[in-house]
């Protein structure tokens, strides 16, 4: 057996010129249909984390109800947290000009199958009239944890969140325009005196059982094809 180049491919190996077996490639850039779909009905409003980053918040904080679609590029294992928002005055914890107690509720369905139900982790941070008294309202709150949202947060003292049927939610018209099959609509234990809940749960693997690329980290890496721009043309441009 001739030894020489095999010594030789080691010493290039180890001095950093053979490198293509063992470097690793760049990541490609990521498509649109890497992404997977987020439907979100809050009552009344919502804020989504994914993996610690906002990734989308109701743009409307009342009425009319309206549905969120997002696109999503997702990474196992996904920390989904959410912070859901009964509209409710600050100090009586009632709507309509203090002439009525809301509701809430709040549910969501992703492309992977993805679905809100009670193994979901559900926390009340703001909530009344305490007592439902009408008369002499009040509201108690507690404080925010500043990282709720992230993915290192422990939530293993918060309760399971609990199930509401369709029927004591009622949602309006643009939630059955929209995939929720297979979800349930979740909020903490008294769904018309807590106003303000955060939830959070950890997707291990997508349900769907389908192979997604993780592409986190891009914003440090130059990712395969480079970082310019591709495959566009603006008419004025000459």
């Amino acid at each position: 057996m001739n030894r020489i180049p095999c010594m030789l491919a080691a010493i290039l190996s180890v001095s950093g010129v053979l490198t293509t077996a063992n470097a690793q490639q760049p990541p490609r850039k990521p498509r649109i249909d890497d992404t997977i779909k987020a439907n979100v009905y809050a009552d009344n409003s919502f804020k989504l984390y994914i993996n610690g980053e906002l990734v989308a918040v109701d743009s409307i904080s009342f009425v009319p109800h309206n549905v969120v679609s997002v696109d999503v590029l997702p990474a196992y294992p996904m920390t989904i947290a959410v912070m859901g928002i009964d509209n409710a005055d600050p100090k009586t914890g009632m709507e309509y000009a203090n002439t009525n107690i809301g509701d809430g509720g709040f549910i969501l369905k992703l492309g992977d199958g993805t679905v809100t139900n009670a193994t979901w982790k559900a926390k009340k941070f703001s909530w009344g009239p305490i007592g439902g008294d009408t008369k002499n309202p009040r509201v108690e709150n507690i404080t925010l944890p500043k990282d709720w949202f992230a993915i290192d947060f422990d939530d293993s003292r918060w309760p399971n969140a609990k199930e509401f049927t369709e029927e004591e939610v009622g949602p309006k018209e643009p939630f059955f325009e929209h995939d929720f099959t297979g979800a349930k609509f979740i909020w903490s234990e008294d769904i018309k005196l807590d106003n303000l809940v955060l939830f959070r749960t950890v997707v291990k693997s997508p349900p769907d059982g389908k192979g997604r690329p993780d592409f986190r980290g891009l914003t440090n890496v130059v990712p395969e094809g480079g970082g310019g721009r591709r495959g566009g043309k603006r008419s004025d441009v000459k």
